[in-house]
């Protein structure tokens, strides 16, 4: 399971930019002005062969005029009771404020491994100013410049050896491993009772690898696969939380430690910001995806005109990846469950389906031949031979060219449909690699 790591700290001492430069990515917003960050980032980082999560918190303030300072102090505490590292950022050309003072105090008494880290260190002589960090009692502050990268790799070095020694799995059996994720108010709860109902005899709850996974087995009507960490099996810590914030961190543990992903939908309120941040987690832990239209049964609307449209905004909301199954089902009722079941199992079949060799080139060399990739710089690339790449999380697929680095992102994509349309990969993310031959 992956580690998360929360970066925290006050307004405008380059939590974004940091958070930026760790994931490789520009998503969090970066402004002067203080308090840019409401929402919560979420990307992933890679360090010395290991992959964790990390989540960019907005500013800890008090006493504003800013409508959004209680949510944002809430989001930090959450922050807190689900993260395996603290990165507290101070900035270093400022100093020591109250603020600084007021969220290191609640650090301390975390048990989180908390690393206190002194930004904006552009030169040698500023080092010498985070010495006053000493006195948040926290340790020795590690100077860093997120905005040129100094000091980040000495910084990785620190998060990655804070990390708890992985517990050896509990769960050991080859099966499907279910995550019911959404936003609050979705029918998580719901469907998932729907799933239990009262033949308890043949569900057993097992403590997994670490305080947050639970597995839930479940085997009936023919099914046998494990519920992931998700809401309704466990209680909730006792947290006054923020519903949306609590959401996304607790779908992040839950995803991290599925096979397939059931995303619930509210039917009455439609696709919403909350789901297209839920589903690009799902696509970057590239876990496999049924999406359930949930509360059918009230919908106002139920003609098969309705459902189209209804499949047309999500697909349309999540592109590029638009290959899964939609299935409109209500919880309440058990309208449509059993369909979920057998959706998930068959997307967990196919995730771990092998292709042969020799079928994958009858079928695609002739495809490749009579659409070659197009050429470049008056080099014409060619593809000789393709295979499925055993023993990966997803379907991977090699095709070996002979000149590999000309071969660009449609070209690839290009080849995943063809995939797909001659397999059913459907809900399945599929990695497509050009090497060379």
């Amino acid at each position: 399971m992956a580690n998360l790591v929360a970066i925290v700290g006050r307004p405008n001492v380059g939590k974004s930019t940091l958070f930026n430069r760790l994931t490789k990515t520009r998503h969090a917003i970066v402004s002067d002005e203080a308090g840019t960050t409401r929402d919560r980032q979420y990307g992933k980082c890679e360090w010395c062969n290991k992959e964790f999560s990390v989540v960019d918190t907005g500013g800890w303030v008090v006493n504003s005029d800013d409508v959004f300072e209680e949510e944002i102090r809430r989001q930090v505490k959450i922050a807190l009771d689900e993260c395996d590292v603290i990165l507290f950022l101070v900035d270093v050309k400022t100093g020591v404020t109250d603020l600084d003072e007021q969220v290191a105090d609640i650090l301390r008494r975390s048990k989180v491994p908390t690393i206190l880290v002194a930004n904006k260190t552009d030169t040698n002589d500023l080092r010498y100013d985070a010495a006053e960090f000493y006195s948040l009692g926290l340790g020795d502050p590690m100077c860093i410049s997120s905005a040129s990268g100094s000091g980040t790799g000495d910084l990785l070095d620190k998060v990655v050896a804070s990390f708890k020694k992985e517990l050896t799995e509990v769960v050991e059996e080859e099966i499907p491993r279910i995550a019911v994720v959404g936003r609050p108010n979705a029918g998580k709860s719901s469907i998932i009772n729907a799933f239990l109902d009262d033949n308890r005899n043949v569900v057993t709850d097992i403590a997994g690898t670490t305080r947050d996974s639970i597995y839930t087995k479940y085997e009936k009507f023919g099914f046998n696969f494990y519920l992931v960490d998700t809401a309704g099996i466990r209680k909730k810590n006792k947290v006054s939380e923020d519903l949306e914030y609590y959401s996304v961190m607790r779908s992040i543990r839950a995803i991290e430690n599925s096979d397939i992903c059931v995303m619930m939908v509210d039917a009455t309120r439609g696709i919403e910001g909350q789901d297209i941040n839920i589903f690009q987690i799902v696509q970057k832990n590239q876990k496999g995806l049924v999406v359930v239209v949930n509360k059918w049964d009230i919908a106002e609307d139920k003609s098969n005109e309705a459902i189209r449209h209804f499949e047309h905004a999500i697909r349309e909301r999540f592109a590029p990846f638009t290959d899964f199954s939609i299935i409109f089902a209500s919880a309440v009722t058990k309208q449509r469950i059993f369909k979920v079941l057998e959706e998930a199992q068959r997307v967990y079949d196919m995730r771990v389906k092998k292709i042969s060799t020799r079928q994958l080139n009858e079928v695609m060399l002739p495809i490749i031949e009579a659409t070659p990739p197009p050429s470049l710089k008056g080099k014409y690339i060619k593809i000789k031979y393709c295979m499925q790449i055993p023993e990966t999380r997803v379907p991977s697929f090699v095709f070996y060219a002979n000149l590999p680095q000309y071969v660009k992102e449609p070209y690839r994509r290009f080849l995943e449909n063809k995939i797909r349309e001659k397999w059913d990969f459907r809900g399945t993310p599929i990695n497509v690699y050009v090497r060379q031959k």
